[in-house]
Order: C-alpha cells, then sequence, then structure tokens
C-alpha cells in the first residue's frame, strides 16, 4: 500500500510537469497512465471504526415474502425444498401472499352468492396454507389473502378466469368501482375469509355453516396489495376499505395488528399524508403499521456491467423518499411501523438468459438496502420472494426453481437473519478510498461485533480491515458459493478481498 500511494504522489507531480512542458499527445498518454493508476488505487480502501460511537440502535428485522403459485402446491417438485429452506430459515414477519394471477389459489368466492347455493372453496387454499403455517411456526406472520374477488366491482362483461388452477391469468384484477358503495359485501367475504383460518369455520351469506377446523393465530393482517396499481383504487377509497376490513376482523381479533397501504410505487406523498392521518379514518380504527415495496430495474438492453450502476443508483433515490415517508409519518402517526416489505430486483429476462452472476448482485442489494433501511429505523425489510418461476418474476425468486435448490438471494438473507436483527448497535463507520464500490457497517449484537460489507462491483475489491479484526473468521456469499451455503474462511492479517457482489460477514 506504501509503495502504491509513493507511485500515486510522483505521477501527480510528473503530470504537472509534463502539462506545462510537452505537447497534447504526451499530455493524453500521461492523463491515460494517471487514470490507471487511479483505478487501481480505487480498488484498494481501508475501513475505520469509531467503536464507542452508536449511530443507532437497530429496529430491523430481516425477512421475506412467500407469494403463493403453482411451485409451491404439493405436486410440485419443489415443493418440499421450498418450505423446508423457509423454515430452517426461521425468520419473522414472514408475509404470505395469495396473488390474483393463480386466481382459484387466491379467491375463496369465485362467484357471487345466488338465492340457493354459494361458492365458497377453500381446496387449492388450504394446503399450501397449512404448509406455510407449519414451515413458519413459533415465528410470527403477516397474512394477506390479497385479491378482492372481481365479481364485486362493475364490469362491462363477467370476468372469465381460467379452469386450469395452475394457468397463470393476468387480467383477473378488472373494474374500479365497488358494486356494493357501502363496503358490507367488501368486509363482509374478508370476515368470512379470517373466520375460516381463525376461528374454524363461518356462515355463509344463507346462513348455512363451512366448518374448517382451523384455529391458527394471525398477529398481523395486511390488507390487500398494491392498490395504486390493482384495480387504481385511490387514497381516500382505499382508507375506506381498511377500515371496512378491518372493523371486522378487529371485533374477531382483538390481538391483531394490522398493515396498510401495501404500494407498489413510493413516489406519491398523498397516500401517506391521507391514510396516516387519523381524521380520514373511523373512530378507534388502528394504524399499527404501513407497507410500500421496491423493486431494481435496469433499462431495456443492459446488461450485468450497467445493472451494478442501475440497481445501486435506484436504490439511492428510494432511500431518499423512505427519509421523505418517514417524516411523514413521524409527523402524522409516530407510533406506526414502518414495513418495506417487497424488495428485489426484477430484469424482464428469459430465465434461460439470467446471469448467473445476477443472483449475487440482487443479494448485494438487498443487504446494501438492509443496512440503510436499519440506519433510517425501518422495522422490517422484507426481501421478495421465496419462489418465482417462468410466468411469475422468475427474476425474483429466492429458490432455483429447476432443482429446489436455495440461491445466493436466499443464502444473504439467512445471513443477515442469523447475525442481524433488533437491539444491535450500529457504530460510526468509514471506507477510506472506495465508499461509492463497498458498503461496511459495524455492528454490536449480543453474540459479539461484526463488520459487514457489501460489495456493490462487478469486480474484485481489496480492504484493510481495523486491526481488531486482524485474522478474523470470514463468512460470505459471492460468486464461488453458488447455490451453497455461505463460505467459511479466516482474513490473512488485515485484508480481506471482496469478490464481486460480495456480502461478506467478519467476525471480530
Amino acid at each position: 500500500m506504501g509503495k502504491i500511494n509513493y507511485l500515486n504522489a510522483r505521477n501527480n507531480q510528473h503530470m504537472k510537469n509534463i502539462f506545462s512542458r510537452r505537447g497534447p499527445r504526451v499530455a493524453l498518454c500521461a492523463l491515460l497512465l494517471f487514470l490507471a493508476c487511479a483505478a487501481l488505487r480505487a480498488q484498494d480502501g481501508k475501513i475505520s471504526v469509531k467503536w464507542n460511537q452508536v449511530v443507532t440502535v437497530s429496529k430491523t428485522t430481516p425477512t421475506l415474502q412467500v407469494v403463493v403459485n403453482p411451485m409451491l402446491r404439493s405436486h410440485s417438485p419443489i415443493h418440499q425444498g421450498s418450505f423446508q429452506a423457509l423454515k430452517s430459515l426461521g425468520a419473522d414477519y414472514v408475509r404470505y401472499v395469495p396473488w390474483f394471477p393463480y386466481t382459484r389459489q387466491a379467491v375463496a368466492e369465485l362467484h357471487p352468492p345466488g338465492k340457493d347455493r354459494t361458492y365458497w372453496d377453500f381446496t387449492l387454499m388450504d394446503s399450501i396454507m397449512q404448509d406455510f403455517m407449519e414451515a413458519t411456526a413459533g415465528h410470527s406472520v403477516v397474512i394477506n389473502f390479497s385479491t378482492i374477488p372481481v365479481w364485486m366491482f362493475k364490469t362491462d362483461t363477467p370476468v372469465v378466469f381460467p379452469d386450469d388452477p395452475d394457468e397463470v391469468f393476468w387480467n383477473y384484477n378488472q373494474g374500479t368501482r365497488l358494486r356494493d358503495t357501502t363496503m358490507k359485501e367488501l368486509s363482509d367475504y374478508f370476515a368470512r375469509l379470517f373466520s375460516w383460518y381463525t376461528r374454524g369455520g363461518f356462515s355463509d351469506e344463507l346462513g348455512k355453516f363451512h366448518a374448517s377446523g382451523h384455529h391458527y393465530t394471525i398477529p398481523y393482517w395486511e390488507v390487500l396489495n398494491e392498490p395504486d396499481l390493482e384495480h387504481q383504487i385511490t387514497p381516500r377509497q382505499y382508507t375506506k376499505m381498511y377500515d371496512a376490513i378491518v372493523s371486522g376482523l378487529k371485533k374477531m381479533s382483538p390481538s391483531t395488528k394490522f398493515i396498510g397501504i401495501s404500494l407498489a410505487f413510493s413516489n406519491n406523498p398523498e397516500w401517506f399524508e391521507y391514510f396516516l392521518n387519523k381524521k380520514n379514518h373511523r373512530p378507534g380504527i388502528p394504524l399499527d403499521a404501513i407497507s410500500y415495496h421496491f423493486y431494481a430495474s435496469p433499462v431495456k438492453g443492459q446488461t450485468l456491467d450497467q445493472y451494478q450502476f442501475s440497481f445501486f443508483d435506484q436504490a439511492s433515490g428510494f432511500l431518499n423518499k423512505v427519509r421523505y415517508i418517514e417524516s411523514i409519518r413521524k409527523r402524522l402517526s409516530p407510533q406506526t411501523k414502518t414495513t418495506i416489505n417487497e424488495i428485489g430486483s426484477i430484469i424482464n429476462a428469459e430465465p434461460e438468459n439470467i446471469p448467473i452472476d445476477y443472483w449475487n448482485l440482487s443479494g448485494a442489494l438487498y443487504a446494501y438496502l438492509f443496512v440503510e433501511m436499519t440506519k433510517l429505523g425501518i422495522d422490517v425489510a422484507g426481501e421478495s420472494q421465496l419462489v418465482g418461476y417462468p410466468t411469475q418474476f422468475p427474476d425474483v425468486s429466492m429458490m432455483d426453481w429447476r432443482n429446489g435448490h436455495p440461491n445466493p438471494r436466499y443464502w444473504v438473507l439467512k445471513l443477515l437473519k442469523d447475525h442481524f436483527g433488533p437491539g444491535d448497535r450500529l457504530l460510526e463507520t468509514n471506507v477510506d478510498g472506495n465508499g461509492q464500490d463497498v458498503s461496511a457497517q459495524a455492528i454490536r449484537t449480543s453474540a459479539g461485533q461484526y463488520l459487514l460489507l457489501v460489495n456493490m462491483r462487478n469486480r474484485e475489491i481489496s480492504l484493510g480491515l481495523p486491526d481488531e479484526a486482524k485474522n478474523a473468521a470470514l463468512l460470505s456469499v459471492d460468486q464461488s458459493t453458488g447455490e451453497g451455503q455461505p463460505q467459511h474462511s479466516t482474513a490473512p492479517g488485515t485484508r480481506v478481498t471482496l469478490k464481486p457482489f460480495t456480502v461478506m460477514i467478519v467476525k471480530l
């Protein structure tokens, strides 16, 4: 390192001499030499930590969402591996979302009730719900049966969906106005669904009792999903829907807490200003938590080498929005928690064209956002999603849909979940030399002191560690670990080399 510094200083002086005495061609050559030396210098950095300076105390839980799709059904070849991975993770606040593209797996009443019969059917919904609850036993969950039966909306013609429950159908959510403006029909649907899973059954619209045998405890219930996209619901409309649904569910389960908004996009402050203002709600309606989402996406035609800059630039912009939203929340409803429960990246590539190193880049993106959200006091950082596959965003999957093995996105989450969480103390940490390329954070936990390192670039980066980290134990997810568990190693002295898109924990 001393030799590099000496050469850099000498080259700087040489540049000044050349520009004062030589012609443009020589000057250009000298400039190229200088830039090459600067690039070499940028690959080396030094981490410094103020061990007695606490920046913040963490409130943030790392977790994930599970979106229902055919790959989670019992006949799927990756069913067992996926639920075993979920169980092994042992995360809290796991979000469970039966979603509209697989209509028969998401909607319990597919047709409006008639004069002499109703159409309640939980056959396809129950088996995955049971597997999910068993895999998360002992941990808190967030349940979000997100899809409103489309027959409750005014549409020009009835919506016809596939008979095959495994066939994807993206055109289910039609209509923008409910046919029952009192919202009793809406709230009754969710009350019966909630009762099916928590109270052993319910009485339908004709007074007939349907027994389920389910008595699950549901600590958190999220009300709808991405209303700014699905049915293009306005903040005012959504708030009325939230109040109608929550008022019914709260009577049945006073201990359940509720999560609202669940926005796809965070660029409209009106949602937060309106929903978080208690004056816009019925008396007694709780505002326990809000949620919203973030996905990084490249510009069409970009390659992996461009993704690295696009993703982290977008993440930086998103964090600015988070700061602004937090200022609104703290002003209007400071007791309300914030859960950012869909975090990921989408590249819209054909499955066979997803670069192998993309999974490490996406994992590094989540690790970076987890650290930054922790600094901002976010309560839940949820990675999206356990299983994606062709027809449903394969690029957000944490499981390899071909073999049922967890990919690097899963292993990054497990690395964070196993070591960090609420109560940890983040210490003042700086990276000299390449602060734009590496995220470094010193964290003191009840189990000891750690450095969390994230290489945000598609190249190796060498870092000098604090003296306290000499010969420290290392645990990393990188290109070499693939679909395997994090790699254990030992730091050679006080330096480490991070492979492209590495997420590493240094145990002091």
